[in-house]
């Protein structure tokens, strides 16, 4: 039997005789949250890790295990730490590529020597806040949905979104600024060469007829215009881990409630000539993949994520749901359906989710992959400009390649 993994599993609500205090409190215990959390109790401070999801790691121990590196002498610190203790894993100095139930294992081995509990089923539903001697609010108090109290000198927020940031009132952004805004060439509303369709492609539900309407995934998009701003985030997906070796493979479910319709614009996208279906299973093991979106269609839910950064936890959960049923189908679909060519399907059917992964969810990730939700704007806003070496800011505080 299959389960589905879920976003919003809140902690029983509960009266707390009284607030819990620490010196720190952080809000998500993905990567970030783990790794700030140690550095705090290295520190000698003490600290509250309050976590929405059941797992600890986010998107490091729900599969995306395939490091996007460029200067490995940019990477110190406790995440060097963590890469050298991998690698003490799969017996090498380092390793960079890794398998989500390792990930967990090196990061529950961090909390548990700093001593670092952690509550999980936390989600936020207010904070306090009163100015300081300079007159800025500062957060005094946190209560998650659960009734779970926390007073706390300083606050880290490590939520992918950015919901501990909104809920104290400091400034943010949702979507693409304009090319102008920043004067950056890269922003605002653009067609790329890159994940496009090979030869061109009927849009219509009834090939050539207008008027039975458009394809699910195709916007009609009457208002676009070249580098302006728009509210579009970039599409989510799971980074699912796969696997080929045949005593560790479960085959792909297909998803209650699949709809084929879905998958249309693949198959003509398939007819059309696109042959880059296994691009981007990035090897982690020499069993196990990190596989990611590639080409016009494929992993990522395009246009279906919109309403998730300022969404509320019941409206984040139904799209959760939607983007698991969207790419079970997908590669089920892949699989097994007569419109993929069938040297595609056979090769496809070669994969599944490895048993050894996720067993609390039917092997599938537990972590949706949020590339991108609020921003905060703040006195210096991180641009093309300093990316490109053509700005600097002369108080950093992290270095990345």
């Amino acid at each position: 039997m299959s389960f589905n993994p879920s976003y919003y599993q809140p902690a029983p609500r509960r009266e707390e005789p009284a607030p819990r205090r620490a010196q720190v409190c952080i809000y998500g215990a993905n990567a970030a949250g783990v790794m700030a959390a140690v550095q705090a109790r290295r520190c000698g401070m003490t600290v509250v890790v309050l976590n929405p999801s059941g797992t600890i790691g986010g998107l490091t121990t729900a599969g995306l295990g395939w490091t996007d590196l460029g200067n490995r002498d940019a990477v110190g610190g406790l995440a060097r730490e963590f890469y050298q203790r991998l690698g003490a894993h799969y017996g090498r100095e380092e390793a960079w590529t890794f398998e989500p139930h390792v990930a967990r294992r090196v990061l529950e081995e961090f909390l548990d020597e700093a001593g670092v509990p952690v509550e999980s089923g936390q989600y936020l539903e207010s904070v306090r806040c009163e100015p300081d001697d300079r007159g800025c609010p500062r957060i005094k108090e946190l209560t998650t949905t659960s009734g779970l109290c926390v007073r706390a000198d300083y606050y880290i927020d490590c939520s992918y979104e950015g919901d501990l940031m909104a809920a104290a009132k400091v400034s943010f952004t949702v979507g693409r600024e304009s090319r102008s805004q920043y004067n950056e060439p890269y922003n605002g509303q653009q067609i790329h060469a890159g994940h496009q369709f090979p030869a061109a492609v009927d849009p219509y539900v009834r090939p050539g007829d207008p008027a039975s309407g458009l394809l699910p995934g195709i916007d009609a998009d009457p208002g676009f215009i070249p580098g302006a701003a728009d509210r579009r985030i970039q599409a989510y997906n799971f980074r699912v881990c796969m696997t080929n070796r045949a005593e560790l493979r479960r085959p792909f479910p297909r998803p209650e409630n699949f709809r084929r319709d879905n998958y249309e614009l693949l198959a003509r996208a398939l007819a059309a000539g696109w042959s880059e279906v296994f691009q981007k299973f990035d090897r982690i093991t020499a069993d196990k993949t990190d596989t990611n979106n590639h080409g016009p269609v494929s992993t990522d839910y395009i246009g279906q994520n919109w309403a998730w950064p300022e969404g509320d936890y019941r409206t984040r959960e139904k799209i959760f749901q939607a983007h698991v049923d969207y790419q079970q189908g997908y590669h089920w679909f892949m699989c097994h359906d007569a419109a993929v060519p069938e040297h595609y399907r056979r090769a496809y059917a070669e994969w599944g989710l490895p048993a050894d992964e996720f067993p609390q969810s039917g092997h599938w990730p537990h972590q949706l992959y949020i590339r991108e939700a609020r921003r905060m704007v703040a006195g210096t806003v991180m641009t093309s400009a300093h990316c490109l070496s053509r700005e600097f800011v002369d108080d950093p505080v992290g270095l990345g390649a």
